[in-house]
């Protein structure tokens, strides 16, 4: 099942993503946040940029996806970076393509024009999961990432959520996270 996600939803959040900061490149962070910092980073975007967990058949949080602020410059605010997480256990059953589908219907929703990705490379799940959404390569940052004593690049991906008009209207809130 695919819901909104909840504050309650933080240490499940930070425990799916703990693996993927701690032994992986694959998140550029070196240090995982805790539960307190996952909800200070839902809660600085409640209300503009949605969160979603998928949950197993028995109402365990099993995977998340949320959008962010792309750029600081108002010309970009039409367009969101989006990420999706799933635990490893049960990756490649869908879970991914669910929480994307279900995050660019609300993202098309609110306006938002485009959506970005940033994948870590050499990663092949995840650029096989973001061009079956409809995601394209944008291009390359080349070796930015120092992590795990190597050299990382970041692909970038776009997909676009509606058409683009000459005289867009602005991205609509959506109700704030509980």
């Amino acid at each position: 099942m695919i819901r909104p996600a909840c504050f309650d939803d933080a240490p499940a959040i930070a425990a799916i993503y703990l693996p993927f900061v701690a032994t992986t490149p694959i998140s550029f962070e070196t240090e995982a946040p805790g539960p307190e910092q996952i909800a200070e980073r839902m809660r600085s975007g409640s209300g503009r940029y949605p969160w979603l967990v998928a949950e197993d058949d028995g109402g365990k949080v099993v995977g998340y996806a949320y959008a962010s602020r792309f750029r600081e410059r108002a010309a970009y605010r039409f367009a969101v970076e989006t990420t999706v997480y799933v635990a490893p256990y049960v990756q490649r059953q869908g879970i991914g393509r669910k929480l994307y589908d279900a995050l660019f219907e609300i993202l098309s929703g609110q306006g938002f024009t485009q959506a970005i990705a940033g994948i870590t490379l050499p990663n092949a799940p995840s650029v096989a999961l973001h061009e079956a959404v409809g995601f394209e390569p944008a291009g390359v940052y080349r070796t930015v990432g120092y992590k795990l004593g190597g050299w990382h690049s970041v692909g970038i991906w776009q997909r676009a959520l509606a058409s683009s008009s000459e005289r867009p209207e602005e991205p609509r809130s959506i109700q704030p996270l509980s």
